[in-house]
């Protein structure tokens, strides 16, 4: 893809990652670390005059063809040799997606401070807290205004699917650039809290030099629907429910949970929360005034077996198919609440792109127990917290920026966006289609692409973080898929001829082990040979079996499985 505005030669044209040159006092450097090209691992560096600011700090959740992973970061190892210039992390809003990556940051340095609104601190410091960080947090609120260095910060209320969400402008001498987010522009929003529309005209009349814009819904033409539209359709399937209600959603989805504890309350159920930070951050939101829980209605779930089955409904986690989250366990029987017969399910949020295998095995098998599952498929429980095309014009027309960068979202997000914004009249020139690790500067309202950095993946894996390497994964998938195979044989040191083996262990393979009898004679032929030419080396012999018996199982039995020779010399 092109890798600045759309005129550029596309990636396989260009060369490769190119270090940017040296930061001109008075130029400010835009660096996205994540979430271009992805729905996930958002991340920003600002840089002017040796200070960096940084926009929010998200992971991204892996797919299948990334087993046994638990997160995936921002890859920020450029950072490392810089931390004492960072003055700050300004969080748009609470999703994992923006605040995710925070504690991975401070264990760098623990005393960045943190920069966002109520809840979204309050969200960003409870799981801190579990990775034993204290944060320096600064809270602020939509109209207010906070110099942290050569940066002037201007906090802008937006709408988007979690409350407390906010916009920010960053002015530096460098120019001001506009970071939305991630919104919509709901006109009747559940909490009365408006994407400030007008605030973003005020900023567009003083001068918007780069636009950051939400892209995840770019390609969705018209506008997306009202939150308080899926109100009714939650009370309706609610109430004709014969049994038990389960609903699963994202675990922050404050205003969700809100329109299930209303409903639970007009048709006589209790409520239970199931999955440790769908409690925690209802928790939170309860706390803080930004969930309103009716008298009675939550119960705590030890308590929900003494509830007749119509009486209750379970909220939970696991709508994107979550393999150790509550419902996905549910599905396999491997969860206290056994979903049978007369169950109803409802699965109250969208596909995030690459969860839908995941998530289409889970209603198969809830389904297969008996339950009726309800999804935005078959019925209307969900609305995106994103800005849809024609949302995403008023916005181009209202600011009218000098320069597009879309974020947030995969290449044909960002692509969508980018045409919206040069139908608005943003010269072609001034809309770059970035990627993560791309370097902007700009200065006196110009600006060009400087570098492209080389930011990959930084994988999480239990205990361990930045370890596993792609190879690694490649390594558990054909494990997991193709099988694996070890040999062992013993020859003499002396003369290369051998003395044991060899011997085949293989696992993952239908076929009985005496079907490697017929290549035992070639690994021996093989090693003779090698040994006549004078090998002795155990690692080179090694190599001489990997060969042969790679060849004979693909031909043979057509798989590619890992081989471990070890050849001992003896």
């Amino acid at each position: 893809m092109p890798d600045t505005h759309t005129t550029q030669p596309a990636a396989a044209e260009r060369d490769g990652p190119s270090d940017p040159p040296s930061l001109e006092r008075g130029t400010l450097r835009i660096i996205p670390i994540g979430g271009l090209g992805e729905i996930g691992r958002n991340m920003t560096s600002f840089e002017i005059d040796g200070k960096i600011l940084i926009v929010d700090c998200g992971v991204l959740f892996p797919e299948e063809h990334q087993p046994g992973v638990d997160l995936i970061l921002p890859d920020f190892g450029f950072l490392k040799e810089r931390l004492d210039d960072i003055l700050g992390i300004v969080l748009t809003h609470g999703h994992e997606d923006h605040i995710g990556g925070v504690p991975y940051l401070l264990k760098l340095r623990d005393d960045i401070p943190l920069i966002g609104s109520q809840l979204t601190l309050a969200l960003v410091e409870a799981k801190l807290k579990e990775h034993r960080i204290k944060p320096y947090s600064l809270t602020v609120r939509e109209g207010e205004q906070e110099k942290i260095g050569p940066f002037n910060l201007e906090f802008v209320a937006v709408n988007h699917s979690i409350p407390d969400a906010l916009a920010v402008a960053i002015s530096t001498a460098g120019g001001t650039a506009l970071v939305t987010g991630d919104f919509k522009m709901d006109q009747l929003p559940l909490d009365g809290r408006l994407t400030d529309l007008r605030e973003f005209a005020r900023l567009g009349v003083r001068g918007i030099d780069v636009f950051l814009v939400d892209s995840t819904n770019a390609d969705v033409p018209g506008f997306t629907p009202l939150e308080r539209s899926i109100g009714p359709v939650l009370d309706e399937v609610i109430a004709r429910a014969p049994r038990r209600v389960i609903v699963a959603s994202f675990s922050s989805h404050v205003h969700r949970v809100q329109q299930v504890l209303d409903a639970a309350h007009a048709h006589g159920r209790r409520v239970a929360l199931l999955g440790r930070s769908m409690v925690r951050n209802m928790g939170i939101a309860a706390d803080l005034g930004y969930l309103t829980v009716p008298p009675g209605v939550l119960i705590d779930y030890v308590k929900a077996g003494d509830i007749p089955d119509n009486k209750i409904v379970f909220m939970s986690t696991g709508s994107q198919g979550e393999p150790m989250a509550v419902l996905s366990r549910m599905a396999n029987n491997d969860h206290q609440i056994e979903v049978g017969e007369g169950d109803t399910v409802i699965l109250a949020s969208s596909l995030i792109p690459g969860n839908e295998n995941a998530v289409y095995r889970v209603i198969d098998r809830l389904t297969k127990l008996g339950a009726n599952v309800v999804h935005k498929g078959n019925a209307k429980v969900h609305v995106s917290g994103h800005a849809a095309s024609g949302e995403l014009l008023y916005c181009y027309n209202i600011v009218k920026p000098k320069n597009v960068l879309p974020i947030h979202g995969e290449y044909r997000h960002l692509f969508a966006n980018a045409k919206l914004a040069r139908e608005t009249g943003v010269p072609e020139r001034n809309t770059f289609l970035g990627e993560n690790g791309s370097v902007y500067d700009l200065r006196d309202g110009l600006m060009r692409q400087s570098g492209q950095l080389d930011l990959g993946f930084v994988y999480v894996d239990g205990s361990t973080v930045g370890e596993i390497t792609d190879a690694d994964l490649k390594d558990r998938r054909i494990l997991g898929e193709e099988g694996f195979i070890s040999v062992i044989v013993v020859v003499d040191a002396a003369t290369g001829r051998v003395i044991t083996g060899p011997e085949i262990h293989a696992r993952g393979f239908a076929e009985d082990e005496s079907v490697f009898d017929d290549v035992k004679p070639r690994i021996i032929a093989a090693l003779a040979e090698a040994a006549h030419n004078g090998v002795r080396d155990p690692h080179a012999l090694s190599q001489v079996v990997r060969r042969v018996l790679g060849g004979w199982v693909n031909r043979r039995l057509r798989r590619r499985p890992m081989l471990v020779p070890l050849v001992i010399a003896a």
